[in-house]
């Protein structure tokens, strides 16, 4: 029988001892085919949020959605407990890149100064219910907060 290097047994035992408790579900909506976020360890993965707005319905106007959008993902956040500044990687969407100044000065009010996650944009040619923008997020909450 083969035996393992101590180096590699000591990872192995550490890899099982830091293994992440099980998914942590956050707002499942009934009869949507996701969760709004999922935590594994200290991740926390927001799904894509579209800018319908709290009493339902997408406006018309792109700014409106940009806002709802960007509310709707620190909803997806609160319900984990955790916030705007836990972001650590946003992934934008957007259905006409003319926009896309104008959903910057909105993107950057949402952080503080000096502090905005690390960011992808995507030029698409729909979103769902016919959303001009989309925004999903990756977000860093420790399971012990400091």
């Amino acid at each position: 029988m083969k035996r393992l290097p101590l180096s590699l047994c000591a990872l192995l035992a550490w890899n099982a001892q830091a293994a992440p408790a099980a998914l942590q579900h956050y707002g499942a909506a009934p009869g949507a085919p996701f969760s709004a976020a999922v935590r594994a360890g200290d991740t926390l993965y927001v799904s894509g949020q579209i800018g319908s707005a709290a009493q339902g319905g997408l406006p018309e106007e792109f700014s409106a959605q940009a806002n709802n959008a960007l509310d709707n993902v620190a909803s997806a956040l609160a319900l984990a407990g955790a916030g705007m500044d836990d972001i650590a990687k946003c992934t934008v969407m957007l259905t006409d890149m003319t926009q896309w100044p104008a959903f910057n000065a909105l993107y950057v009010r949402r952080f503080k100064p000096g502090h905005l996650p690390a960011r992808s944009a995507i030029g698409a040619n729909a979103l769902a219910l016919g959303a001009k923008v989309e925004i999903e997020c990756i977000a860093y909450l420790p399971q012990a907060r400091p």
